[in-house]
């Protein structure tokens, strides 16, 4: 996985990780601020990371959507033709919530939760009386991209309902100087607005199955190469049922997850390991059938094992069939009750290590396959260790010594983190800066979270070769620090004091239902 980023001192500097399923390690990074990031010039550094680790380790490289890392997928397939260029999964499910939310009948209500969240910080005051009522909950809740931190938020609000609109109905609200100006008027009305409440309701069932497959792909808690197939699909069905299949109201929200996930998060290696993942294919014996999905395993094995038709034969024409047919190993009752489930327990990996092992070679495929990861999120948020070691104070490192750094400390994050998972629990989505949050807590907070993901969409969409590195704005390097001068500030803001908020570190899932809409009044 590669990405590029600049620091305090204007440099540009490339980085590379590496996955398997054990996670992501840091690898190296590279200056490159006297190059343009061409397609062939990301390519030769990739290229020889390759050569470093050994080409027979590699199976894929991973990296965001922006059309100069395409350009240098298509020479690496030149070049190394069994191995695969993959999409970042967490940058397409991005794309695929902002254009949802981007629909008029979705921006409106999220528009309109927003303004209310802002009013609600910018004021100690009203801070104060929203955090007696909920019981010291937040209704912000900073995750890891801005969309995620939009649909949780909104969750959040759901699950505050009855207690915000009590907020607002007592007199301590009504007595407030902020209740009488247009914000805080506006405030009251969304509060107890039935129709506000019904389109959350709405947003949430539409964004809630999105948001789980963003959780698998982005958690890096367990490979994610063998699901995300599977559960876009089952996303999409989620969806259809949210609209009560009325063709009118959900095809265009499934039109724009076909686009943006069109090449990109159907590959050959998504389609390959869901058909690989005994847990879709016990279930839905029916896949065979699927014109798509076979042709994409079977070009899978051409690049597999290029030049080698006999391995290619043996793949397709003798072990695929008994892996279809449940023969030897597979028909095992123990085999089917392994994959039934698909909890945080089930391992196709393992899987195929206990009950493949009469398909050899089709044996190793799967499980290389299954073991890979889908997103280079990692890799991205390997910036924030640089950004806490490249500080104001310690701008003056040079790049090999900031390299040995990051190592230590990225890699000892991430031991670290498996720790922190396995004894807590901790939510993967949970972020520990309020960066993604700013654009629900101060006006227009949004401008520079969406640089980064805006350039990739210019990039890649337009066919303009963004050679220029994302940039990331100072704002962003101050994670925590949410001082900035609030309007319509009180007077102990008007003072100078900082506000640093500290946000509750729930760890509560993704909510599997979300009521029964109201009445709108006429």
């Amino acid at each position: 996985m590669t990405d590029a980023w600049t620091d305090r001192r204007r440099r540009s500097i490339m980085n590379l990780c590496v996955n398997c399923k054990e996670g992501t390690t840091f690898l190296s990074s590279k200056e490159s601020s006297d190059e343009a990031h061409t397609g062939s010039y990301i390519f030769e550094y990739v290229d020889k990371c390759i050569e470093e680790v050994g080409p027979e380790n590699v199976v894929q490289v991973v990296t965001d959507n922006a059309s100069n890392n395409m350009a240098a997928g298509d020479l690496l397939k030149l070049k190394r033709p069994n191995i695969f260029w993959t999409s970042c999964a967490t940058h397409t499910l991005n794309l695929m919530l902002q254009g949802i939310g981007n629909q008029p009948r979705f921006k409106g209500v999220i528009e309109k939760a927003k303004a209310f969240t802002i009013y609600i910080y910018a004021h100690h005051k009203t801070l104060s009386l929203m955090r007696r009522f909920t019981k010291k909950k937040d209704i912000v809740r900073p995750r890891v991209t801005r969309f995620a931190t939009a649909f949780l938020t909104l969750q959040s609000l759901m699950e505050k309902k009855s207690e915000l609109r009590a907020m607002v109905a007592r007199s301590e609200w009504s007595a407030s100087k902020h209740s009488k100006n247009a914000k805080g008027k506006a405030a009251f009305n969304t509060a107890l607005s039935a129709a506000f409440w019904n389109g959350v309701t709405l947003c949430l069932k539409v964004f809630a199955p999105l948001v789980k497959v963003l959780r698998l792909v982005d958690g890096d808690k367990k490979p994610s190469m063998g699901f995300v197939y599977g559960e876009l699909y089952r996303a999409k069905e989620e969806i259809k049922e949210a609209f009560k299949n009325q063709e009118l109201h959900f095809r265009p929200i499934l039109d724009i997850i076909d686009g943006k996930g069109r090449g990109r998060l159907d590959g050959l290696l998504h389609l390959a390991a869901y058909l690989l993942n005994p847990y879709y294919t016990y279930k839905d014996p029916s896949i065979e059938n699927d014109n798509v999905v076979m042709n994409g395993f079977f070009n899978c094995v051409e690049s597999f094992f290029p030049d080698d038709y006999a391995s290619q034969s043996e793949v397709t024409n003798k072990e695929l069939l008994k892996y279809m047919k449940k023969e030897d190993g597979f028909g095992r009752a123990l085999a089917k009750m392994g994959c039934a489930t698909n909890d945080d327990t089930y391992d196709p990996v393992g899987w195929w290590h206990l009950y493949g092992n009469s398909v050899p070679k089709l044996q190793k495929m799967a499980k290389r396959i299954l073991s890979l990861t889908t997103s280079s999120s990692g890799c991205e948020r390997n910036w924030s260790t640089f950004e806490m070691i490249h500080t104001k104070k310690r701008n003056r490192l040079d790049t090999g010594r900031l390299n040995n750094l990051v190592y230590v400390q990225f890699n000892a994050k991430i031991i670290n983190k498996k720790r922190r998972q396995k004894e807590k629990g901790v939510d993967v989505l949970l972020a520990s800066e309020a960066s993604m949050a700013q654009g629900w807590i101060v006006e227009d907070g949004d401008e520079d979270v969406d640089s980064d993901l805006t350039n990739d969409m210019v990039g890649d969409e337009s066919g303009v070769d963004s050679s220029a590195p994302p940039r990331r704005s100072a704002r962003l390097q101050e994670v925590r620090e949410l001082g900035e001068e609030l309007e319509d500030s009180d007077e102990e803001e008007e003072e100078g004091n900082e506000i640093d908020f500290d946000f509750e570190s729930d760890n509560e899932g993704i909510l599997e239902g979300y009521g029964e809409e109201e009445e709108v009044d006429s």
